[in-house]
């Protein structure tokens, strides 16, 4: 026989599975166990989303007067006059 430890546990295995015994009581139920232990807490959720974008607010009041400007620059000199005739008197 090539392989006779195999061999003799192929047929004990065989074996034993002929003497199943179905005449054997089942065991009674004993009662019930306590309670198991709380849970642990959960995780937290995730962030909520981003509001929306508010309201575009009332428009203000107007601003008060500015203040009066500076005063302008002295003008240019006139042209010079035109010389006048000259008038000759003439003494009686």
């Amino acid at each position: 026989m090539r392989y006779p430890i195999q061999s003799a546990l192929l047929v004990l295995a065989l074996g034993l599975s002929a003497c199943n015994v179905s005449g054997v009581p089942a065991a009674v139920a004993g009662p019930p166990g306590p309670a198991g232990a709380q849970g642990n807490t959960g995780n937290t959720g995730n962030t909520g989303n981003t509001g929306n974008a508010g309201n575009t607010g009332d428009t203000g009041a107007t601003g008060n007067q500015g203040n009066t400007g500076n005063t302008g620059a002295t003008g240019a000199t006139g042209n010079r006059g035109s010389s006048g005739d000259t008038t000759i008197v003439v003494k009686p």
